[in-house]
């Protein structure tokens, strides 16, 4: 099969699938923080999720990554929106910003 686009050089981590994910999944933990409801908060997690996904799994159709780039970017993608809702968490223990609204 031929690929949708010619690649001269090697990409590991993929870039798009994990800035894919640090976007979309970052943007999702915050939102979820402003919102009260469970069922919201799943839906804001779960469509960056999919947003995310989506990226990761154009790349290897188009024939530009292997799995394996994939999935490390989505690896990393993921721990910096994980940092990002822990360090939100603890700046929110310590009064330095508003309290995450409770569902």
């Amino acid at each position: 099969m031929p690929h949708g686009v010619d690649v001269a050089t090697a990409s590991f981590p993929s870039g798009h699938s994990m800035m894919a994910a640090v976007t979309y999944l970052t943007l999702a933990v915050m939102l979820a923080r402003l919102d009260g409801h469970t069922k919201v908060r799943v839906f804001f997690v779960s469509l960056a999720a999919i947003l995310a996904l989506a990226v990761g799994v154009s790349r290897v159709y188009l024939g530009v990554h292997w799995p394996s780039d994939v999935l490390a970017g989505w690896t990393l993608g993921a721990a910096w929106a994980l940092l990002v809702w822990l360090i939100a968490r603890w700046l929110e223990r310590r009064g330095r910003i508003d309290r995450e609204t409770g569902g």
